[in-house]
């Protein structure tokens, strides 16, 4: 009887030694947050790198993916446009495109409204060969705006999503103040069918919208 209580005794004690005791902080080095001593690396990886990485497909980097209105979705946001029948041609036949102030085309410049550090984007539309035509898509680059043609349209990133997913339009955005607009508002009333189809693109476009374009990487 006293060898197998010495031997319980014996166990427990080894138990005790060997896992933490309840309430028992672990020791870590000054500025080092506890229990990632060993996967402390030289490459960091930010909390917005790895929600792009969650996102993005297998190998693609911070800097290979589109973010939702960064420069490189506006290019594709340009291609999508000249794809869509809907903006090409509705847009064309009211007179909607031609109405450019001599200038060639009209802009329409947007952003994300909670990503207020990132830097807008800008679609330029021309009236060509009878249609209206996206000729740019990328940073903006019209630095003045020409009254009663070109149009800002900015939301959250949230409401951008419900719009692209066609959960409302442009009408009800802006009734509700979930689309902010400023532009020729008469053009727009009469052009909510095709206007419907543009912030569509907003979710035709692939984009990750976790997290808002640095301004470095657009």
């Amino acid at each position: 009887m006293k060898t197998v209580a010495v031997t319980g005794c014996v166990l427990l004690l080894g138990s005790l030694l060997l896992s933490p005791l309840e309430g028992q902080q672990e020791q870590v080095e000054p500025g080092q947050p506890p229990a990632q001593e060993e996967a402390m690396s030289g490459d960091e990886t930010t909390a917005d790198d790895a929600m792009v990485e969650e996102d993005a497909e297998p190998g693609e980097t911070l800097e290979e993916a589109v973010l939702l209105m960064d420069f490189r979705w506006a290019e594709l946001a340009c291609e999508a446009w000249n794809e869509n029948e809907t903006l090409t041609a509705k847009l064309a036949a009211p007179g909607w495109a031609a109405n450019n102030g001599d200038r060639g085309y009209k802009v329409i410049q947007i952003y994300r409204t909670d990503c207020e550090s990132s830097p807008w984007v800008e679609v330029q539309i021309a009236d060509q060969d009878g249609e209206a035509r996206c000729v740019y898509g990328g940073p903006v680059q019209t630095e003045e705006l020409i009254g009663g043609v070109d149009y800002i349209m900015h939301a959250q990133t949230e409401r951008w999503q419900e719009m692209g997913a066609g959960k409302y339009g442009p009408m009800k955005g802006m009734m509700t103040g979930r689309l902010k607009f400023k532009g020729p508002k008469w053009e727009a009333m009469k052009n909510m069918g095709p206007f419907s189809s543009f912030l569509k693109l907003t979710g035709e476009v692939p984009s990750d919208a976790s997290v808002c374009p640095p301004e470095a990487l657009g």
